[in-house]
Order: structure tokens, then C-alpha cells, then sequence
């Protein structure tokens, strides 16, 4: 059986959307990552754009690692800790590849359009072609790069569509600023309302929103 890896694990040269994050924050921002892994994307923020940057992350070893490098990182739930974390309190909250292990998305992003001024989140597309393949010929959950668990072990327990996060955006009343499709570690930004061809072709995508009352 061939070994696979956590996305979380994978390295920033290996990431595509981290370095489009980091792209898209200005120097000296403040910044909260929730879901930070063992703190990648914060490392790479400060080190670039010299952030204050926080971090939230549920595994105690990667909150270890995280404190290794010395990043201020707690440990905490997405779902129930953001309550704690006051209003506007951060000009950008991040959910890299997080948003689909919550237990309610919907909840976690009201609560991080409370705290930030602009929420950044990246997500695997649901809608990809090689997983509607997958499904189609095989029959089975998909296992792809982006999607690289079984379904009896994965993190993932709300997995959507780009056109499934656009349409919840618009219930929250959040606003999409930029959109971006990943695939085949190429990045290309589109318009927010991506249409059927990019939610066919994405592997992964990436929005900036903020909440219409802000605009």
C-alpha cells in the first residue's frame, strides 16, 4: 500500500496555497491560524511579511512544534474555543484546509467573520473531475492528493464544492473579495461566482471574504 500523507504535512514548497496566502497578507498584519498544523504558514508569514501572527490548533504535537519555533500557537477547538477571541480583533483569520474537518463550517465562519477583518479559506473541491471519476468508475470514496485518506480514517467530515461554499457564503451574508482555483500546483485567481468549468477542474480553491456590513 503506498504511504500518504496528511496535507497538513506536506512541506510550503509543496503547498501552493500557502505561498498564495502569504502573497495575499500585507506586512505587518495581524493574523490568527486556525487549524495551524505545526505552524508552517505562520513561520512563513513572519519570517516574510513579519506578522504578529496566533495560531489555534487541536493537536498537542503540533502545538509542541509550533511553540518549538517559536510561534505563539494555543491549543483549541475550532468549533467551540473562537468564541473567546474577541471582536475585529485581527485584521485576517485563516482556514487552511480546515474549514472541512469542523463540525459546523457554518458557525466557524460567522465566528471568524466576528474576529477578522477579511477571513482567507482554502479547501479541497469536492467537485474536482478526478473525484467525480473516482466515483463514477470505482464506486468508493475518492483517494486523490488533495483527499489523501481513507474514509474510515480521514479528517475530513463536511467536504464541499466551490459552488457549495459560494452558496453558503451568500446565507452567512459574507462577502467573496478575490477567488482562486489550485490544480496541478498551478494557481489561477477567477472571478467569485466561478461557474460550472472551474468547479469542475479545481483541485482546491481559495476565497478572501469579509462580512457585507464591513464593505
Amino acid at each position: 500500500m503506498s504511504e500518504t500523507r496528511s496535507i497538513h504535512s506536506l512541506s510550503v514548497s509543496e503547498r501552493k496555497d500557502l505561498q498564495l496566502i502569504c502573497d495575499l497578507i500585507p506586512s505587518g498584519a495581524r493574523v490568527l491560524d486556525i487549524g495551524c498544523g505545526e505552524g508552517d504558514l505562520l513561520d512563513l508569514l513572519k519570517s516574510e511579511k513579519n506578522i504578529d501572527g496566533r495560531g489555534v490548533e487541536i493537536s498537542q504535537a503540533g502545538v509542541n512544534a509550533c511553540v518549538a519555533r517559536g510561534l505563539s500557537v494555543v491549543q483549541g477547538d475550532a468549533d467551540r474555543d473562537l468564541k473567546h477571541f474577541p471582536d475585529n480583533g485581527f485584521d485576517y483569520a485563516i482556514l487552511s484546509q480546515t474549514l472541512q474537518a469542523t463540525q459546523r463550517p457554518d458557525s466557524v465562519l460567522q465566528e471568524l467573520a466576528r474576529i477578522g477583518k477579511k477571513l482567507i479559506v482554502s479547501f479541497p473541491n469536492f467537485a474536482n473531475w478526478r473525484v467525480r471519476f473516482y466515483l463514477m468508475f470505482k464506486g468508493r470514496m475518492p483517494v486523490t492528493s488533495t483527499l489523501d485518506a481513507q474514509w474510515y480514517n480521514t479528517p475530513n467530515i463536511h467536504l464541499c464544492t466551490i459552488e457549495d461554499f459560494i452558496g453558503l457564503c451568500d446565507e452567512l451574508g459574507l462577502q467573496i473579495e478575490k477567488s482562486f482555483i489550485l490544480s496541478n500546483d498551478k494557481v489561477k485567481h477567477v472571478e467569485s461566482s466561478a461557474g460550472p468549468l472551474m468547479n469542475l477542474i479545481a483541485e482546491q480553491a481559495l476565497f478572501v471574504v469579509s462580512s457585507q456590513k464591513e464593505m
